[in-house]
């Protein structure tokens, strides 16, 4: 099956860490770019970081730059989000995200991780 599986959000104070893991399966990960977006309740998506195939170029929003960083590991399908110094405007669910392998949709998007930031 293809598909991306997130993992590794949580309940976190401002100032804290997480990081997410996002693992794909069924298609050769390698070949993709891949995305970490985020939604919050009643806004619209926001694109928090990007990562190209080989791993080489990763770019951020302002939000987010010195504070998020993505890598990922091609020998394991994984792609990480490690994020430092939290704030409660953070707070969203987490999807990583790729154009669709098998090119019948726009994109594969995961079911997502919630992250919660409090004050």
């Amino acid at each position: 099956e293809v598909q991306l599986v997130e993992s590794g959000g949580g309940l976190v104070e401002s100032g804290g860490s997480l990081r997410l893991s996002c693992v794909a399966s069924g298609f050769t990960f390698t070949r993709f770019d891949v995305t970490w977006a985020r939604q919050a309740p009643g806004k619209g998506p926001e694109w928090v970081a990007v990562i190209n195939a080989a791993g080489t170029i990763t770019q951020y929003p302002d939000s987010v730059k010195g504070r998020f960083t993505i890598s990922r590991d091609n020998a394991k399908n994984t792609v990480y989000l490690q994020m430092n110094n939290l704030k409660p405007e953070d707070t969203a669910k987490y999807h990583c995200v790729t154009d669709d392998p098998q090119g019948k949709a726009p994109e594969l998007k995961g079911q997502g991780t919630q992250v919660t930031v409090t004050t």
